[in-house]
Protein backbone atom coordinates (compact mmCIF):
# COMPACT_ATOMS: atom_id res chain seq x y z
CA UNK A 1 0.00 0.00 0.00
CA UNK A 2 1.28 3.28 -1.21
CA UNK A 3 1.28 5.66 1.79
CA UNK A 4 0.57 9.37 1.41
CA UNK A 5 -0.06 12.09 4.27
CA UNK A 6 -3.16 13.66 3.22
CA UNK A 7 -4.00 17.48 3.40
CA UNK A 8 -0.22 18.31 4.41
CA UNK A 9 -1.14 22.17 4.43
CA UNK A 10 -3.46 21.27 7.98
CA UNK A 11 -0.16 20.80 9.25
CA UNK A 12 1.64 23.81 8.20
CA UNK A 13 -1.68 25.96 9.58
CA UNK A 14 -0.08 26.79 13.35
CA UNK A 15 3.41 28.27 11.77
CA UNK A 16 3.18 31.95 10.92
CA UNK A 17 6.75 32.55 10.15
CA UNK A 18 6.62 31.85 6.01
CA UNK A 19 10.43 31.36 6.15
CA UNK A 20 9.98 28.06 7.67
CA UNK A 21 7.09 27.14 5.35
CA UNK A 22 8.94 25.24 2.33
CA UNK A 23 11.15 24.22 5.36
CA UNK A 24 8.21 22.14 7.25
CA UNK A 25 6.92 20.74 4.37
CA UNK A 26 10.20 19.16 2.88
CA UNK A 27 10.40 17.04 6.91
CA UNK A 28 6.35 16.22 5.80
CA UNK A 29 7.69 14.86 2.78
CA UNK A 30 10.09 13.29 4.63
CA UNK A 31 7.78 11.45 7.31
CA UNK A 32 6.01 10.71 4.40
CA UNK A 33 9.12 8.78 3.09
CA UNK A 34 9.76 6.86 6.38
CA UNK A 35 6.00 5.35 6.44
CA UNK A 36 5.64 4.66 3.01
CA UNK A 37 9.34 2.98 2.25
CA UNK A 38 10.52 1.72 5.66
CA UNK A 39 13.77 3.35 5.49
CA UNK A 40 15.55 6.36 7.99
CA UNK A 41 15.13 10.31 6.98
CA UNK A 42 17.18 12.53 8.19
CA UNK A 43 16.78 16.32 8.53
CA UNK A 44 19.33 19.79 8.03
CA UNK A 45 20.49 20.53 11.02
CA UNK A 46 18.14 22.94 12.82
CA UNK A 47 18.23 25.70 15.14
CA UNK A 48 16.28 25.11 18.24
CA UNK A 49 13.23 27.11 16.80
CA UNK A 50 13.19 25.02 13.83
CA UNK A 51 13.18 21.96 15.96
CA UNK A 52 10.18 23.31 18.04
CA UNK A 53 8.02 24.01 14.73
CA UNK A 54 9.57 20.11 13.55
CA UNK A 55 8.25 18.63 16.80
CA UNK A 56 4.81 19.82 16.88
CA UNK A 57 4.44 18.33 13.32
CA UNK A 58 6.29 14.99 14.39
CA UNK A 59 4.13 14.14 17.50
CA UNK A 60 0.99 13.57 15.49
CA UNK A 61 2.40 10.77 13.72
CA UNK A 62 1.95 7.37 15.66
CA UNK A 63 4.20 5.57 13.49
CA UNK A 64 7.59 6.81 13.56
CA UNK A 65 10.33 7.75 16.03
CA UNK A 66 12.40 10.53 15.89
CA UNK A 67 15.98 12.27 17.45
CA UNK A 68 17.74 15.06 17.81
CA UNK A 69 21.34 14.56 17.34
CA UNK A 70 23.97 17.26 17.27
CA UNK A 71 27.08 15.65 18.65
CA UNK A 72 26.70 17.18 22.48
CA UNK A 73 23.45 17.14 24.67
CA UNK A 74 23.48 20.91 24.81
CA UNK A 75 24.55 21.44 20.71
CA UNK A 76 22.67 24.39 19.43
CA UNK A 77 22.18 22.75 15.88
CA UNK A 78 20.87 19.21 15.78
CA UNK A 79 20.06 17.19 13.06
CA UNK A 80 16.25 15.44 13.53
CA UNK A 81 17.11 11.97 12.41
CA UNK A 82 13.45 10.16 11.94
CA UNK A 83 12.77 6.37 11.47
CA UNK A 84 9.57 3.77 11.86
CA UNK A 85 8.64 3.50 15.26
CA UNK A 86 9.68 -0.50 15.74
CA UNK A 87 13.23 0.41 14.48
CA UNK A 88 15.82 1.20 16.79
CA UNK A 89 18.48 4.08 16.54
CA UNK A 90 21.86 3.09 17.82
CA UNK A 91 24.54 4.34 15.41
CA UNK A 92 23.99 8.24 14.65
CA UNK A 93 27.20 8.56 13.16
CA UNK A 94 25.55 6.76 9.64
CA UNK A 95 24.08 10.64 9.19
CA UNK A 96 26.78 12.99 10.95
CA UNK A 97 30.52 13.09 10.90
CA UNK A 98 32.63 14.73 13.71
CA UNK A 99 35.78 16.37 12.65
CA UNK A 100 38.82 17.99 14.11
CA UNK A 101 40.75 21.21 12.90
CA UNK A 102 43.83 21.91 14.10
CA UNK A 103 47.00 24.25 12.82
CA UNK A 104 48.14 27.45 13.65
CA UNK A 105 43.96 28.61 14.40
CA UNK A 106 44.32 30.31 17.73
CA UNK A 107 43.53 34.20 15.90
CA UNK A 108 41.17 32.74 14.13
CA UNK A 109 37.26 33.34 15.56
CA UNK A 110 34.02 31.55 14.30
CA UNK A 111 33.14 33.27 11.45
CA UNK A 112 36.42 32.26 10.08
CA UNK A 113 36.04 28.37 10.48
CA UNK A 114 32.54 28.81 9.18
CA UNK A 115 33.20 31.10 6.11
CA UNK A 116 36.06 28.26 5.21
CA UNK A 117 33.48 25.87 5.05
CA UNK A 118 30.95 27.81 2.90
CA UNK A 119 33.80 28.51 0.77
CA UNK A 120 33.97 25.07 -0.02
CA UNK A 121 30.36 25.45 -1.57
CA UNK A 122 28.64 23.74 1.36
CA UNK A 123 25.64 24.65 2.64
CA UNK A 124 25.09 26.53 6.10
CA UNK A 125 22.31 23.59 7.00
CA UNK A 126 24.85 20.92 5.85
CA UNK A 127 26.72 22.28 8.93
CA UNK A 128 25.98 21.80 12.99
CA UNK A 129 28.03 23.82 16.06
CA UNK A 130 31.65 24.67 15.90
CA UNK A 131 33.27 23.68 18.93
CA UNK A 132 36.17 26.34 19.47
CA UNK A 133 39.09 25.27 21.89
CA UNK A 134 42.08 26.88 22.06
CA UNK A 135 44.56 24.25 20.43
CA UNK A 136 41.81 22.65 18.72
CA UNK A 137 38.62 23.31 16.67
CA UNK A 138 35.74 20.69 16.39
CA UNK A 139 32.91 20.77 13.95
CA UNK A 140 30.21 18.34 13.65
CA UNK A 141 28.23 17.75 9.98
CA UNK A 142 26.49 16.00 7.80
CA UNK A 143 27.87 12.77 6.81
CA UNK A 144 27.36 13.64 3.46
CA UNK A 145 29.48 16.48 3.03
CA UNK A 146 31.95 15.12 5.78
CA UNK A 147 34.53 13.10 3.40
CA UNK A 148 34.73 15.87 1.12
CA UNK A 149 35.75 18.88 4.33
CA UNK A 150 38.28 16.21 5.02
CA UNK A 151 40.06 16.10 1.80
CA UNK A 152 39.70 19.66 0.92
CA UNK A 153 39.87 21.81 3.74
CA UNK A 154 43.53 22.83 3.66
CA UNK A 155 43.39 26.60 4.50
CA UNK A 156 41.59 28.93 7.04
CA UNK A 157 42.70 32.80 6.01
CA UNK A 158 46.46 32.27 5.60
CA UNK A 159 46.66 29.59 8.07
CA UNK A 160 47.59 26.04 7.04
CA UNK A 161 45.67 23.28 8.90
CA UNK A 162 45.07 19.53 8.95
CA UNK A 163 41.28 17.94 8.85
CA UNK A 164 40.54 14.75 10.92
CA UNK A 165 37.53 12.49 11.68
CA UNK A 166 37.36 12.00 15.01
CA UNK A 167 34.36 10.07 16.98
CA UNK A 168 31.42 11.60 19.03
CA UNK A 169 33.32 10.69 22.37
CA UNK A 170 36.07 13.06 21.96
CA UNK A 171 33.58 16.12 21.31
CA UNK A 172 34.23 18.46 23.99
CA UNK A 173 31.66 21.75 24.42
CA UNK A 174 33.26 24.87 23.65
CA UNK A 175 34.10 27.42 26.06
CA UNK A 176 31.75 30.66 25.41
CA UNK A 177 33.49 33.59 26.14
CA UNK A 178 31.21 36.50 27.55
CA UNK A 179 31.27 40.38 28.81
CA UNK A 180 28.95 40.49 31.90
CA UNK A 181 26.67 43.93 31.67
CA UNK A 182 24.13 45.42 34.85
CA UNK A 183 21.95 47.32 33.22
CA UNK A 184 18.56 48.84 34.72
CA UNK A 185 15.18 49.24 32.08
CA UNK A 186 12.20 50.87 32.30
CA UNK A 187 10.52 47.74 31.46
CA UNK A 188 11.35 44.10 29.90
CA UNK A 189 10.19 44.81 26.19
CA UNK A 190 12.64 44.13 23.64
CA UNK A 191 13.81 47.44 21.88
CA UNK A 192 14.32 48.39 26.27
CA UNK A 193 16.72 45.71 26.24
CA UNK A 194 18.51 46.10 23.12
CA UNK A 195 18.86 49.94 23.74
CA UNK A 196 20.70 49.35 26.94
CA UNK A 197 23.12 46.19 25.77
CA UNK A 198 24.14 48.22 22.80
CA UNK A 199 24.11 51.41 23.84
CA UNK A 200 21.63 52.23 20.91
CA UNK A 201 18.56 54.71 21.14
CA UNK A 202 15.16 53.44 21.63
CA UNK A 203 14.13 54.45 18.12
CA UNK A 204 17.40 52.74 16.86
CA UNK A 205 16.80 49.58 18.32
CA UNK A 206 13.23 49.81 17.59
CA UNK A 207 13.94 49.60 14.17
CA UNK A 208 16.29 47.17 14.60
CA UNK A 209 13.40 44.87 15.35
CA UNK A 210 10.80 46.26 13.17
CA UNK A 211 12.89 45.67 10.54
CA UNK A 212 13.07 41.48 11.42
CA UNK A 213 16.93 42.17 12.70
CA UNK A 214 16.00 40.35 15.79
CA UNK A 215 15.41 36.98 17.33
CA UNK A 216 14.46 35.73 20.80
CA UNK A 217 15.31 32.37 21.39
CA UNK A 218 16.10 31.98 17.21
CA UNK A 219 12.66 32.96 16.49
CA UNK A 220 11.79 36.62 14.14
CA UNK A 221 10.30 38.67 15.75
CA UNK A 222 9.03 42.02 14.39
CA UNK A 223 7.24 44.00 17.29
CA UNK A 224 9.40 45.97 19.61
CA UNK A 225 6.73 45.53 22.68
CA UNK A 226 7.82 41.68 22.54
CA UNK A 227 8.65 41.44 25.91
CA UNK A 228 11.94 39.16 27.21
CA UNK A 229 12.61 36.72 30.36
CA UNK A 230 15.12 35.24 32.11
CA UNK A 231 17.09 32.85 29.98
CA UNK A 232 16.18 34.15 26.92
CA UNK A 233 18.89 34.36 23.94
CA UNK A 234 18.39 37.61 21.79
CA UNK A 235 20.37 37.86 18.49
CA UNK A 236 20.16 41.09 16.51
CA UNK A 237 22.04 41.41 13.50
CA UNK A 238 25.06 43.68 13.33
CA UNK A 239 25.58 43.56 16.44
CA UNK A 240 25.63 40.17 17.85
CA UNK A 241 24.14 37.60 20.46
CA UNK A 242 22.96 37.51 24.63
CA UNK A 243 21.66 36.56 26.84
CA UNK A 244 19.19 37.76 29.65
CA UNK A 245 20.58 35.99 32.71
CA UNK A 246 18.54 37.34 35.43
CA UNK A 247 16.44 40.07 36.66
CA UNK A 248 17.80 41.33 39.67
CA UNK A 249 14.89 43.32 41.71
CA UNK A 250 13.99 46.68 41.24
CA UNK A 251 15.94 49.95 41.75
CA UNK A 252 15.30 53.10 43.86
CA UNK A 253 13.58 54.91 41.04
CA UNK A 254 11.82 51.72 40.30
CA UNK A 255 13.45 50.50 37.01
CA UNK A 256 14.48 46.98 36.55
CA UNK A 257 17.63 45.51 37.51
CA UNK A 258 18.96 43.17 35.12
CA UNK A 259 22.33 41.44 34.31
CA UNK A 260 23.05 40.23 30.79
CA UNK A 261 25.64 38.12 29.15
CA UNK A 262 26.99 39.97 25.55
CA UNK A 263 28.55 36.76 23.65
CA UNK A 264 32.25 37.62 22.42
Amino acid sequence: MIYLIKNKEKYLEFITDDNQILTMRNLLDKIENVMRNHIVETTSFFDPYQRRLSTSILNRFTDISYTAEGGTLDAERKVLIVYPDYMYMNNIEDYIMFLSIQGSIDKLAHKDFLGALLGLGINRDKIGDILIHKDLVQIIVKKEVGEYILYNLKRIGKQNVEVGEISKEELKPSEIEFKEKYVTLSSNRIDVLISNAYNLSRTNSSALVERDKVKINWEPVNKSSMEVFEGDVISVRGYGRMILKSFEGISKKGRIKAVIRILK
